[in-house]
């Protein structure tokens, strides 16, 4: 009989030790983090404090710090670290995959400098490789608590995804297929920027209409951009679109979210992210973002005003009167 398949997650983060967990109860996984205290805390405790509190994890879930032993042990390899740790995590091992051994990228961000999305810069340290990602309207907490949810497996090959759906699902936790890479991708990283928006709505106190219209134009604008790039503007109205928005606008778990309402309560960027104490992928993302947005001639309002409070150049209540000031358009062309 063959063995089975070996499934290797790299980053011991919320999202990371979430679907290490979901691996492990249908495939031997093993998870790797930097932190050996962490390691070791899942190995002999289940369960990751930092990141999950008191939740507790599959005993069958092993953990390790050592990455050449990750890598060398990866059948299927999940990349879970933040995106500007992607190419430097990856770097350490290149030589240590086996060849065709698949890659899935957890991250939800851009490359800063290179503007590469996670994917990109994955297909760059591991050539060869099919490369893909996991993504979906999914908070980490309420997974590992065993409530419902859905994700989406996206590679340009339909064949790898159907092989890989398997590894990840639950009963309580469905895996889609999509061969829109670009567009699941994108989906993930410019949600993140609309969430700090929607984050700075409620703590301005400014209602749930403006929520509402802050929802429903930043998904015009992150499908305006995709489309823009190429992407299939029907993946937008999907999970990893607009799923995966209104889990990170609406949940107090959000990260993003959580910025945009600690920027609203008058924190500086720096006061912001030292209070949460993880990392928010949009504050990074959120300016090259929109040197994309210039490159492709797209408009992004709420994306730009976003931006301008992240770099500390309005304050949240002036980005909100700044959006008054835009001139609506047909709606049609999603402008």
């Amino acid at each position: 009989m063959a063995r089975p398949v070996q499934v290797v997650v790299l980053g011991a983060g919320s999202w990371g030790t979430t679907v290490a967990g979901l691996a492990a109860r249908n495939t031997p996984t093993l998870l790797w983090s930097r932190d050996p205290d962490t390691a070791d805390e899942i190995n002999s405790e289940h369960r990751n404090s930092r990141y999950l509190g008191d939740r507790a994890l599959p005993s069958d879930l092993r953990a390790t710090s050592d990455i050449a032993e990750a890598a060398d042990a990866a059948d299927v390899l999940v990349v879970g670290v933040p995106s500007h740790a992607v190419r430097s995590t990856l770097s350490e091992i290149s030589n240590g995959v086996r060849a065709w051994v698949p890659v899935l990228s957890l991250a939800k961000g851009l490359e800063p400098g290179t503007r590469q999305r996670p994917t990109e810069v994955i297909a760059e340290c591991l050539p060869g490789h099919p490369v893909g990602l996991l993504a979906g309207p999914n908070i980490a907490r309420e997974i590992v608590d065993g409530l419902a949810a859905a994700s989406v497996v996206a590679t340009q090959d339909d064949r790898v995804a159907t092989a890989l759906q398997p590894l990840f699902a639950s009963p309580v936790f469905r895996v889609y297929r999509n061969t829109d890479v670009l567009g699941c991708e994108l989906g993930g990283i410019l949600k993140n920027i609309v969430a700090i928006a929607a984050g700075m709505a409620d703590g301005l106190g400014v209602g749930d209409n403006t929520r509402a219209m802050v929802l429903a134009r930043g998904l015009a604008e992150m499908t305006r951009l995709g489309e823009a790039m190429g992407a299939n503007p029907r993946t937008f109205a999907g999970l990893t679109g607009v799923g995966d928005l209104i889990a990170t606008c609406i949940s107090p778990a959000s990260r993003n979210r959580r910025v945009g309402e600690a920027l609203a309560r008058g924190l500086t960027i720096e006061q912001t992210l030292a209070e949460l104490g993880q990392v928010a992928e949009g504050v990074k993302t959120a300016p090259t973002v929109m040197e994309l947005a210039r490159d492709y001639e797209v408009e992004m309002p709420i994306a730009a005003e976003v931006e301008a409070v992240v770099a500390g150049r309005r304050t949240p209540a002036e980005a909100y009167r700044g959006l008054r000031r835009v001139t609506p358009g047909d709606e049609d062309d999603m402008a």
